[in-house]
């Protein structure tokens, strides 16, 4: 009987060990969970999927390019003008659909540039809806279409194989300003306003329009909005992106090298709430 007890003896100290390891495992899994890295491109699922598959992003893309023939038309009626008519317009978000690339990154749970140029390469972006017949319309009454994006110079072939097969005219190698060395586009603006009368201009991006948008934080970039509300629906045609753009950069101070959980943070922290 003595040897049965001694046996028994340790059981109660081995059952509070096992379970103190059974809590520490548990505050291990639980403290884990609470450092994990936010995914990468979750945030952007809702706008993706509201950019493929709502009605009312096609209802605002063909109001947007409805806009701009009413005042391609208005500008037309002008017979004062004697430089050669011109419109300058963005190429991603604006007149090619990019957002299969961008669901790609959900799927993969990646960031730009991943597989960016494999996506440019491919050439399959389709026409964002109204822009083929707006430019169309343009080049039948004489007016040139200038093609400037911040796709790279040596993406100018792609994508002019992308642009020549969603039916966008104008596809001329002179006709398309793409980045060589800086994001602004100012530079590249001014030199076709050198020799044209520039209508209008179409982008998803305010700084698609003018510098004094670039750089800006949230309450400027409100204010520079206001300045030009003028603008807008007449010179300046914007299309909605709601998936990416300087609207976003801001929010990190421009500074995309943040890590994924300092982005959520501070994307979180922008929020307005009552």
């Amino acid at each position: 009987m003595s040897i049965v007890k001694s046996l028994l003896r340790p059981v109660p100290a081995l059952l509070l060990v096992f379970a103190l390891a059974i809590v520490c495992f548990a505050l291990v899994g639980v403290n884990h969970q609470s450092e994990q890295q936010p995914s990468k491109s979750e945030h952007t699922v809702l706008a993706i999927v509201w950019y493929q598959t709502s009605a009312e992003f096609r209802a605002l893309c063909y109001q947007a390019y409805h806009v701009a023939r009413l005042t391609l038309d208005e500008d037309l009626r002008n017979k004062t003008i004697t430089r050669p008519r011109a419109i300058i317009v963005d190429v991603d978000e604006t007149i090619l659909d990019n957002s299969p690339h961008a669901a790609r990154l959900i799927k993969e749970d990646q960031t730009y540039p991943y597989l960016w140029n494999e996506w440019v390469d491919a050439a399959r972006a389709e026409a964002v809806p109204g822009a083929v017949d707006l430019l169309n319309y343009a080049v039948s009454h004489g007016v040139r279409v200038f093609y400037v994006s911040n796709r790279t110079v040596k993406q100018i072939d792609a994508t002019m194989k992308n642009l020549a097969a969603a039916g966008f005219p104008d596809v001329k190698r002179e006709q398309m300003l793409f980045k060589e060395h800086e994001s602004s586009k100012e530079s590249r603006r001014t030199s076709i306003a050198t020799n044209h009368h520039v209508v209008m201009l179409i982008g998803d991006n305010l700084n698609d329009f003018s510098n004094a948008f670039e750089r800006k934080n949230v309450a400027e970039r409100f204010s520079e909005v206001n300045r030009s509300k003028n603008e807008f629906g007449k010179r300046f045609i914007i299309l909605p992106n709601p998936t990416y753009g300087d609207w976003e950069g801001v929010l990190y101070n421009y500074n995309y090298r943040l890590s994924d959980s300092e982005k959520d943070k501070l994307r979180k922290s922008s929020l307005r709430s009552f």
